[in-house]
């Protein structure tokens, strides 16, 4: 069964705070964000950042939502866990570290268990294609986004 884990990091050509500001766009996400194709607010907390959202992403074998909760450490990390969705479980988190000189590293984590049913179709070639826009895709996505401002 497969598994949609992973991790990759982008060293950037932006500030931490512009980078964390771009990573946390969220009406803009599905411009810049392969495979997302909808992204809806449910709640916010005080400071008016979103803590639930509902997506819609095209992950090549079928359309998959689901609906994630968001915490925020700081300007360095952003995570959420799926609380409900198509998916058995998803766990990701995006991190940020100042290298200083205005440049920035971005880690992006992802742990998803597409399940029985889903994980028999998502093997082989559609398993490393899904893992290259879902997981290996993000930091450089990040990275355009960041440096055009």
């Amino acid at each position: 069964m497969a598994n949609l884990g992973g991790n990759a990091s982008a060293d950037i050509d932006a500030p931490l705070e512009q980078s964390g500001r771009s990573s946390r766009t969220w009406r803009a996400r599905p411009e810049w964000q392969g495979g997302l194709d909808r992204l809806t607010v449910l709640e916010r907390d005080e400071a008016e950042r979103p803590t639930l959202v509902e997506t819609e992403n095209d992950i090549k074998v079928r359309r998959i939502k689901t609906r994630v909760r968001f915490a925020y450490d700081g300007p360095t990390r952003l995570s959420w866990t799926q609380e409900k969705g198509d998916l058995k479980s998803v766990h990701g988190a995006w991190e940020l570290e100042d290298l200083g000189k205005g440049r920035t590293r971005a880690t992006y984590t992802l742990d998803a268990d597409p399940g029985r049913v889903l994980g028999l179709v998502i093997r082989g070639p559609v398993e490393a294609a899904t893992r290259a826009i879902f997981v290996n895709g993000r930091p450089g996505e990040l990275k355009r986004r960041a440096e055009s401002g």
